[in-house]
């Protein structure tokens, strides 16, 4: 019997015939609701004909989240008045929920996505509905884009509603071709702010970890709230982790604790999401932000904490970050509190910082891992995405890691079109790495065994399982806690997935299956061709060396050589430690499944592994073995060997007697980069030849050369330093080179200014005295200067020049001291000279020091020889 009072007191029904009139008119439609408003449960029973008396259509629902996809489900059969798999149904990994008189199916984005792949058209399905889109999830948005797609070339009678609590409605409409904007009315109580920083600073979130004393401060807060305030307590963290921190440090307290998170288990998730004749705490991850209802809350406490996908391309790690909610985050969790009545929120932060934090979160497409998108984009035809209708374009440098990853396990070829072997590994549902390892893996161990070693992989196993793979995969055979159950689920549908086969001319699968596989099952590429060294599908290698197998199939530039000390070195370059007390340290070789890097570490820490051989390494790492000659500049020389790695990893090695004589004048090239052109021989007579060249160039410019520069002068090493470079083997031979000698190969002979050297730069000036004095063309002030005795000088009125700049003139006292600075001569005798006789004619009596130097003989010797 259909519960008509709770359907009416939806207050989205007066958005309602909007929304039918948008669709019947456009076809597309954004739906802007509050959350509790009735979006995710009316709308679809209108939009069906389940109520209201509307045409019959088949409706798909998209739901981030396979929790808020089976609550959807459960509220909309509860309003009907049935049970789920009636008019209602629901589809996520792993379960199915439907009957043949199913209209309404709740389905994860991800189900969709493998649907339409499946069908393109969606045979069957009128209506889809993309649920809190505000999200931005990856799948989400790659959903929506496809969608677009389809109603453009295939199906243009396929309505498609743009659904969320709060979001870029203008932006939605855009992609949508111009979609009108319905928005709906909520029903929302005021909620009173009360800020609850901790009384002393807890250190930011950095990586997965979070400072204790913040989670410790949180459930402070938690305590404080039940005793300030009447209701049930939704209080928001960032993940599983710290939700059963705090838990457990809610001991006592006078309420149920109950958590809410991807993870837990479905009787514990009904429970949170039941009325309750008792009062509550519910700890929960972002999923009850907008897409669940928690009946009873009146209070929320808000950790300010978020996770977020990061990726290091360069590294090849990705993992969850915790990071700071935003603000649009906190608005929508602050909501909860005010849903059934007037409500408070306690922000864990100060006032002050709230005005400092990201308006919106950041679009899943700009930080995350692309590999698994690519592939759907690659397999819809659209290898770089580029026609996809999307509101946030992919990053090129990740959509170019992407591929690189999606070529190495044989999903695409170099062109980016997608293989036999690629439309096999998106039908499994899995990261293309993962998919990799269990078709790769069963052709080795078996699908069972590669299954279920896969499954831990998809789903990280709990920190107390430890850090080793094979001992992980063991405890969860063994166990009976919530992980190990969704664990053996898993495995068994990737079981039976890699399993499947489409025979010649059978008909398509079912585009409503959720577990349909089929397509080609070769090994890729690098497994093909080196052999497992275990006979296919034998199942008989030991717990370790399978779980080895599977972990360096998945990750290939992770499998590790040991360093010694716990320490290993990645074959992506990046070194990685084990900690303290774990078994895997007196390993040679790990294959690493899970790693992060602490910010401002040079290594990453291992957090989940498994022990493998060499012979293991080769085989999945196939592609990044090299064997060749090495000749490059460390520790101050030319070193040439020949070496075999596996990417970053140093298998074997020998001295190179002939090394590739491009090779190592390329090295050599390398060297004066790192240590300066100080490697060559500069004679007194180089260095100064370096300077006038400078001088000139400074200068004049034209045809006189950059020799100032280091860089300037390597970039045209063909042009002076040959052949000589090309004779040099080590850097003692680069010492032979007579620099002064090969910079002449740089002047201006072409033109025939080269002969004009000693003209415009001379190396000396000779002055009244008849003495040539070296000029300096090296000062750091650019003027070329000329240092001599002030004696020397009588009666030069004019400065001399150097291509037409004045020197600076630096007058020494008769004993080789500074006396004075001038490019004015005939001011300095006017002038300056005064006081400089004045200082000196005492301390040096034996020197002539005339009252008029201007007309004075210059000398460069004393009175006494002048007299003679």
């Amino acid at each position: 019997m259909i519960r008509t009072a709770a359907l009416d007191a939806l207050p989205v029904r007066e958005a309602v015939p909007a929304l039918v009139s948008a669709l019947d008119d456009h076809g597309t439609a954004v739906l802007c609701a509050p959350p509790g408003t009735g979006k995710t449960t009316l709308v679809p029973l209108v939009l069906a004909g389940l109520v209201g008396g509307g045409p019959r259509r088949r409706v798909v629902v998209a739901e981030p989240r396979r929790i808020a996809a089976r609550a959807a489900a459960r509220r909309m059969a509860w309003l009907l008045g049935e049970q789920v798999g009636g008019a209602v149904g629901f589809t996520v990994r792993g379960e199915r929920v439907v009957g043949p008189d199913t209209v309404v199916e709740v389905v994860t984005t991800g189900v969709l996505l493998q649907r339409l792949q499946r069908d393109q058209e969606l045979t069957g399905a009128d209506v889809v509905i993309l649920d809190e889109c505000h999200e931005r999830h990856l799948d989400a948005d790659t959903v929506a884009a496809f969608l677009l797609d389809v109603r453009e070339t295939l199906r243009p009678e396929l309505k498609l509603v743009a659904a969320s609590a709060t979001t870029d409605s203008a932006g939605w409409a855009r992609v949508l071709g111009g979609a009108p904007v319905v928005e709906a009315a909520g029903v929302s109580y005021p909620v009173e702010t009360v800020w609850a920083p901790p009384a002393r600073p807890v250190r930011p979130p950095h990586g997965m970890r979070v400072d204790p004393a913040q989670l410790t401060h949180v459930a402070s807060v938690v305590r404080r709230a039940l005793a300030e305030r009447d209701g049930d307590v939704l209080c928001f963290l960032p993940g599983v982790g710290e939700i059963a921190r705090v838990a457990g440090q809610l001991g006592g307290v006078d309420a149920e604790v109950l958590q809410i998170h991807g993870r837990a288990p479905a009787a514990a998730q009904d429970a949170a999401l039941s009325v309750a004749d008792h009062r509550r705490v519910i700890l929960s991850t972002a999923v009850a932000e907008s897409s669940l209802t928690v009946p009873g809350v009146r209070v929320v406490v808000d950790s300010g904490l978020a996770r977020e996908p990061r990726v290091d391309h360069a590294r090849g790690l990705g993992a969850l970050a915790t990071v700071r909610a935003s603000r649009a985050a906190g608005r929508q969790r602050a909501g909860r509190a005010g849903r059934e009545a007037p409500g408070t929120v306690y922000r864990c932060w100060a006032e002050a910082e709230d005005g400092r934090l990201a308006a919106f979160p950041a679009p899943e497409i700009r930080i995350a891992d692309l590999a698994q998108f690519a592939l759907q984009a690659a397999c819809w035809g659209d290898p770089d995405a580029a026609g996809l209708a999307l509101l946030d374009p992919p990053p090129a440098g990740a959509m170019a890691a992407a591929r690189e990853v999606l070529v190495a396990v044989g999903a695409v070829d170099p062109a980016g079109a997608v293989t036999a072997r690629g439309q096999r590994m998106a039908r499994l549902g899995l990261h293309p790495r993962l998919a990799r390892a269990l078709l790769d893996g069963s052709a080795s161990l078996g699908a069972r065994r590669a299954a279920e070693l896969v499954a831990l992989l998809s789903e990280e196993p709990p920190r107390e399982y430890g850090d080793d793979l094979a001992g992980a995969w063991r405890r969860a055979r063994a166990g009976g806690d919530g992980y190990a159950s969704r664990w053996r689920a898993e495995a068994r549908r990737l079981e039976h997935a890699v399993a499947v086969r489409d025979p010649a001319g059978a008909p398509p699968p079912d585009p409503r299956a959720s577990n349909a596989g089929e397509a080609d099952s070769s090994a890729s590429p690098a497994f093909e061709a080196r052999g497992s060294g275990r006979s296919p599908g034998s199942g008989a290698a030991p717990d370790d060396a399978a779980a080895g197998l599977v972990a360096a199939l998945a990750f290939p530039e992770r499998v590790a050589g040991a360093k010694g000390q716990g320490a290993f070195l990645m074959a992506s370059g990046t070194g990685a430690e084990l900690g303290d007390g774990s078994r895997l340290r007196s390993a040679p070789w790990l294959a690493v499944a899970v790693a992060d890097r602490p910010p401002h570490s040079a290594s990453a820490r291992i957090r989940l592994a498994a022990v493998i051989d060499e012979d293991t390494a080769r085989v999945a790492a196939g592609h990044l073995l090299t064997d060749g000659e090495e000749v490059h500049w460390e520790a101050g020389d030319l070193v040439a060997r020949a070496a075999e790695r596996l990417g970053a990893i140093e298998l074997a090695v020998r001295p190179l007697r002939t090394p590739d004589p491009a090779l190592v004048r390329a090295a050599l090239l390398d060297g004066l980069r790192s240590e300066g052109l100080g490697l060559l021989r500069w004679s007194p007579d180089a260095l100064t030849l370096r300077a006038r060249l400078g001088f000139l160039h400074r200068t004049l410019g034209g045809a006189w050369p950059d020799v100032a520069d280091d860089r300037a002068l390597l970039e045209r090493a063909d042009d002076w330093l040959e052949p000589e470079l090309s004779r040099a083997r080590r850097r003692a031979d680069l010492g032979r080179i007579d620099a002064g000698q090969v910079l002449n190969r740089l002047l201006p002979w072409a033109t025939g200014e080269a002969v004009r050297l000693d003209e415009l730069a001379p190396e000396r000036l000779e002055v009244p005295s008849g003495s040539r004095i070296r000029v300096d063309y090296s000062a750091e002030h650019g003027r070329p200067v000329l240092a001599v005795k002030l004696q020397e000088l009588f009666g030069l009125a004019e400065t001399p020049r150097v291509a037409g700049v004045p020197v600076l003139v630096h007058l020494l006292s008769p004993a080789g001291r500074p006396a004075a600075v001038t490019a004015d001569l005939a001011s300095f005798w006017q002038g300056g000279y005064r006081a400089v006789r004045a200082e000196l004619r005492g301390r040096y009596p034996k020197h002539p020091w005339p009252e008029d130097p201007a007309t004075a003989e210059p000398t460069r010797h004393t009175n006494a020889r002048l007299r003679r």
